[in-house]
């Protein structure tokens, strides 16, 4: 699509910073930046760049307020596209309608999104976590356990990206023995280190073709032998069609495939990278950590301030359905709006002293699993594995040091970590709990 206003005097445009530009995130999010956007222009219209996917700009939306505002109208702003633009979805580059955006389940607009919503929501309820969470907490100990005896470990990978990637791999009915292919899959679609915006490069079209033809089969053997996991229970529901007075029918293969994609990257991602970045945070705040293990207490508030600290997904899309206004600008039908909940997170305006971590924090109302109709539905999940890997490794490491330099995954989408050396201290008491 060609660009769109591209000339617009009325309103604030971005100048001297690139967001397409993926080396700007190389060391992490450039809080600098929008530090300066929050304040002087909080709503701005970006313009395309040499970076930019399709030579089209898109407005950046920086602070708490207009974030939350935009996220819960969905009507005007749509996880899908509209406004009639031909592609959409939640990434700054168009995605094709009837692909991705409308069918993955996070680029699909209610009452659809909805329908389908409501199908998984008893996998992650209250009652199902109670379940599972002695399970977790084994899971849990094993994992921390062989990390402290090798003393030395890639935290990201030994620690961080274990519980969860254990975890959805049992809620999707894969087996363990093939948890480690898929998050090396979903890690090579998610990362930015051989391609641009918008691009496709080899590394991750392998990767993605080998996720489609691992899913297909599984979806198949959810047919042929269903559970009482994630994918069966899609696989066999049925739910109301679109069109006015249609009966109920099957989910299409195209939308469990892409389900199937999602969850084995979402279910992950986000709790991996939130955990090694808050990990190095409390690395930075060793008193905070002795605080964590001599009252757990406050376990609860330190997974908001890791959450809310990491703010691991760092933006969404979503497109202008009409003309509308936002903070005094107009928004014309068919713009990109992208809102960058890590820009929220340290909004000044919402939070005390942003830029100091602390576990204590309260309130802690940060956008981290996003907000409205879209609000993260693993939210809970991603939550009781953070708080019980903190909980063990409280128990039995005294001090973590890092090792080496972290390495950032290079993406303007998902603030994240490919490593994270550390050097772990056995603890000779373990704190008391509250």
């Amino acid at each position: 699509m060609a660009e769109r206003k591209a000339a617009r005097p009325e309103v604030p445009a971005l100048t001297g910073v690139d967001l397409t530009d993926l080396d700007r995130f190389v060391d992490g999010f450039p809080h600098d930046a929008f530090t300066v956007l929050r304040r002087e222009a909080p709503v701005c219209w970006h313009p395309a760049t040499a970076h930019t996917p399709g030579g089209e700009g898109f407005w950046v939306v920086a602070r708490h307020g207009e974030a939350v505002a935009v996220a819960g109208d969905a009507e005007t702003f749509s996880s899908a596209g509209g406004g009639g633009r031909d592609g959409g979805g939640t990434l700054i580059e168009d995605l094709p309608s009837g692909f991705a955006a409308g069918v993955l389940l996070n680029m699909m607009d209610d009452p659809r999104h909805q329908r389908i919503r409501k199908l998984l929501t008893p996998a992650v309820a209250p009652r199902a976590l109670a379940a599972m969470e002695p399970e977790l907490r084994a899971r849990s100990e094993t994992i921390v356990r062989a990390a402290v005896e090798r003393g030395t470990c890639d935290f990201l990978v030994d620690v961080a990206a274990e519980l969860p990637l254990q975890a959805i791999a049992r809620l999707l009915g894969v087996p363990q023995e093939d948890r480690h292919d898929l998050f090396a899959w979903a890690e090579a679609t998610l990362d930015y280190d051989d391609r641009e915006l918008g691009q496709t490069g080899e590394r991750s079209a392998a990767a993605a073709a080998a996720m489609f033809g691992y899913g297909t089969g599984l979806i198949e053997r959810c047919r042929r032998e269903p559970g009482d996991d994630m994918l069966s229970t899609l696989v066999r529901a049925r739910i109301a069609g679109d069109a006015p007075g249609a009966g109920e029918e099957p989910l299409t293969e195209l939308e469990l495939q892409m389900f199937f994609n999602l969850l084995i990257a979402a279910g992950s991602e986000t709790t991996r990278n939130s955990l090694a970045i808050g990990v190095a945070a409390l690395v930075e705040h060793p008193e905070q950590w002795a605080a964590l293990r001599a009252d757990r207490s406050l376990l609860p508030g330190a997974v908001e301030e890791l959450l809310r600290w990491s703010s691991s997904t760092t933006y969404n899309r979503r497109t202008a359905t009409r003309d509308t206004e936002l903070a005094g600008v107009r928004v014309a039908a068919g713009d990109k709006v992208t809102l960058w909940w890590a820009s929220a997170n340290r909004d000044e305006r919402v939070f005390v002293d942003p830029f100091r971590f602390d576990i204590e924090r309260s309130p802690n109302r940060h956008l981290a699993f996003g907000h409205g109709s879209h609000f993260c539905l693993g939210a809970a999940l991603a939550r009781l594995e953070m708080r019980l890997l903190l909980d063990v490794l409280a128990d039995h490491v005294v001090e973590i040091e890092i090792a080496g330099p972290p390495e950032w995954v290079r993406s303007n989408k998902h603030t994240g970590l490919r490593h994270l050396p550390v050097r772990l201290h056995p603890a000779g008491t373990i704190g008391t709990r509250g």
